[in-house]
């Protein structure tokens, strides 16, 4: 069973907010995706290792599996590429925890082209198309997907800082779990 992007942004919105049990129809209204394309969505992640059933409870991230993927594989699986400048919501180094380690010319920072963005630079391809809307709802999930997409287009230096802060981030998330 293939991976897909869906999955990896359900799993990071589980992972933002532990220890809550979320139902297929709540993840959906959040992510904006439907109630059967989350259950997909977690039914690929339990056959790739990336989470597990754990029977009536629901089911849970995998979390140093999740957190090895994010860190050394989905720049590879999922490339992110980028565009004209246009306005948008800032991810990547665009935005914290990122913008204030980091100095970045004005309007260099990368955004995903969104009407309600609050900055202007150079587009990036979300993980997936109802990622933008999603972190605009929820400042802890917008965290991890700009750690994210500093892991897929960053420069090393970038990179690592992004590596070590979603280790934090996660490892917080996943302490006594």
């Amino acid at each position: 069973m293939e991976l897909k992007p869906q999955d990896l942004l359900v799993l990071l919105k589980v992972a933002a907010h532990p220890p809550r049990r979320w139902t297929y129809a709540a993840l959906g209204e959040a992510l904006a995706m439907s109630t059967s394309e989350v259950h997909a969505c977690v039914k690929r992640a339990v056959a790739c290792g990336l989470a597990v059933s754990q029977g009536r409870e629901g089911w849970q991230p995998v979390r140093p599996a999740l957190l090895e993927f994010v860190q050394h594989g989905v720049r590879y699986v999922w490339p992110a590429t980028l565009g004209p400048v246009k306005r948008g919501v800032p991810t990547s180094i665009g935005t914290e925890p990122l913008a204030s380690q980091l100095s970045v010319a004005p309007g260099e920072a990368p955004v995903w082209a969104h009407p309600e963005g609050s900055a202007k630079g150079p587009t990036l391809s979300p993980l997936y198309r109802t990622a933008p809307q999603a972190a605009l709802a929820d400042p802890a999930l917008h965290r991890l997907l700009a750690l994210l997409d500093a892991l897929r287009t960053g420069r090393a230096r970038e990179r690592a800082l992004a590596a070590d802060l979603m280790k934090a981030t996660l490892g917080e998330s996943y302490a006594g779990q």
